[in-house]
């Protein structure tokens, strides 16, 4: 199984867009992100490198396992 790796903003918005995220809002450098079925918002800093905890601690709240990051991540 590969190892989660810091990824861009970019490429993890489309991991939360794919999962069914909608943009909500931007305040600074942190976008938030939100799905009907979530009691939290997932807050990702807008740069380049995001930390592997922030990763993980948002797909612990969306739900999501690794193999489904891996999958959604693929997605185009």
């Amino acid at each position: 199984m590969p190892r989660i790796n810091p990824i861009s903003w970019k490429d993890f918005e489309r991991v939360l867009l794919n999962a069914g995220c909608r943009f909500d809002r931007q305040v600074g450098d942190h976008r938030i992100y939100r799905r009907d079925d979530l009691k939290r918002p997932i807050v990702i800093p807008a740069e380049d490198g995001i930390p592997v905890f922030i990763i993980r601690n948002n797909l612990r709240t969306l739900g999501l396992s690794r193999d489904e990051y891996f999958k959604l991540l693929e997605l185009h």
